[in-house]
């Protein structure tokens, strides 16, 4: 098991002795979308073993320091509807701030992935309200909820580079999302600073973040 070393600070995702290996600019290949869509399944299969090598003790410590950076990030949320996400592959868990968010006068949702290769919807959701499975089976509002359009989406990293472009599961489904809303949220990433990578090699269809949140702070 690694040790919490090999998650240094800022450290990118990739070592230089691997680019020939992992990188497809190294081999001239950077603007080939089958070559980019390759290249990041590897590095999200990495990027995502390696957050669940992190012990979970530290993993909850991380969770913490990241959840307090983001509701900095926020601001006043009095009257803003705030979506978050459920926990999924040791992703940072903001159950207790959206229960935060809640208490200074926000309300709080979950994006819902209704079908594959559409975009999602946001539903209302606070704890102890009804769950149901979604794809992928993770929780999402039962289908009575409210659906809205959030004021600010927190979005998960795999990875992210310093251009604020995020790596997320493949699906495009927060891109997909973004782009298909009348009104766009501020969008903050959240992740470890462990994801940093060079670069994700963005593509048209790629939509930055407004702002990084980790560990570390606010990019």
């Amino acid at each position: 098991m690694p040790s919490n070393d090999d998650f240094a600070d800022n450290a990118p995702a990739s070592s230089p002795c691997a680019l020939n290996e992992s990188d497809p600019g190294y081999a001239g290949l950077a603007r080939d979308p089958e070559a980019v869509s390759g290249w990041r399944k590897k590095e999200r299969e990495r990027l995502i073993t390696e957050r669940l090598l992190i012990p979970a003790a530290k993993r909850q410590a991380l969770g913490e320091k990241i959840a307090a950076h983001v509701e900095g990030a926020m601001g006043d949320v009095r009257g803003l509807t705030i979506s978050a996400y459920w926990p999924f592959r040791g992703e940072p868990d903001f159950r207790s701030l959206m229960a935060r968010v809640r208490e200074r006068g926000g309300r709080t949702a979950l994006p819902v992935c209704i079908k594959r290769a559409a975009p999602m919807s946001f539903r209302i959701w606070a704890q102890g309200d009804p769950l149901e499975r979604g794809v992928w089976n993770i929780p999402i509002p039962a289908e009575t909820a409210e659906i809205v359009i959030p004021d600010i989406v927190i979005a998960p990293l795999v990875g992210f580079d310093a251009e604020k472009y995020r790596l997320g599961y493949g699906g495009g489904y927060f891109d997909r999302t973004l782009a298909a809303l009348a009104q766009k949220p501020k969008v903050i990433g959240a992740g470890y600073a462990a994801a940093l990578m060079p670069t994700i090699y963005p593509q048209p269809y790629d939509i930055p973040m407004d702002v990084i949140v980790t560990e570390r702070g606010v990019r």
